[in-house]
């Protein structure tokens, strides 16, 4: 964008088959309120020349990532040691946008869009983070994030902090992500660092851990606390449908629509 600034997902084979999480995740970009334009600043990250080949199918952007010796093509369920070695690959990813010098809006793909989050983020928020729960302050460490949605500005701070979650992932074994964040967030050199972490709002980055209350608002919706990508897919299709719902009503009456999910992943 204007601003240097790039939506990121990241794409493996399993998720990439026709009618699998992809498809519904470009769909809302489709069908939510002033998205369609981003889907020009989207790149998608493949894992696998299988997800790259049918990135390129459907999509303007793609961009091959291939670890040596590692597949990653494969449907890789949460906390398996090939769903480790994914998250901490897009972590060092990440980092590397950063130190090139592009900001960055990173998006999972079991994320349906809705709206535009770009006027919704903190002014001083360097790091920007989803919950699967939000106490109600940006600013509270103790709120759960969920790596699957963040915004990234691109400085010395950000750049520095990646680089020590990223090393951090050594002394915390066996953990993802996630975990490491929620433990180096209290990090002293965090603090030193001087990194502005904000916390996002699930009324308006909602999930199936706690799903948005306003879909007046909501920009975007995760099919997190859900094992299983079938799950994910029956779920991630009923959001869309119940925005449809929404989107078709009159003004007056758009109150009355609510969520039908979580359903197959309650």
């Amino acid at each position: 964008m204007a601003n240097d600034t790039v939506i990121l997902t990241t794409l493996n084979a399993a998720w990439s088959e026709p009618g699998s999480v992809l498809d519904v995740f470009l769909e809302s970009f489709r069908t939510g309120e002033s998205t369609r334009e981003l889907l020009d600043h989207l790149v998608i990250v493949s894992l696998d020349m299988a997800a790259h080949a049918r990135c390129r199918q459907v999509h303007r952007h793609c961009f091959a990532l291939v670890t040596g010796g590692v597949d990653f093509s494969g449907q890789k369920n949460f906390m398996t040691d090939g769903y480790l070695k994914m998250m901490w690959s897009r972590i060092n990813f990440l980092g590397q946008v950063l130190e090139k010098g592009f900001s960055f809006i990173f998006t999972d793909t079991d994320i349906v869009w809705f709206r535009n989050p770009l006027p919704h983020f903190y002014l001083d928020g360097d790091f920007q983070i989803a919950c699967d729960h939000f106490t109600g302050d940006p600013d509270d460490l103790s709120n759960a994030p969920n790596g699957g949605f963040a915004y990234v500005r691109s400085n010395s701070e950000t750049i520095e902090f990646y680089r020590f979650w990223y090393a951090a992932r050594e002394k915390h074994p066996g953990l993802h992500d996630q975990d490491v964040l929620n433990s180096i967030k209290h990090d002293s050199f965090v603090a030193e660092l001087g990194v502005k972490i904000k916390f996002l709002s699930t009324e308006l980055f909602g999930g199936l851990c706690e799903p948005s209350r306003n879909m007046s608002r909501v920009c975007t919706m995760h099919a997190n606390c859900c094992i299983g990508l079938s799950r994910k897919i029956s779920d991630l299709n009923a959001m869309l449908r119940d925005w449809r719902r929404f989107m078709a009503l009159p003004r007056d009456d758009k109150h009355s629509v609510s969520w039908t999910v979580p359903r197959n992943c309650r």
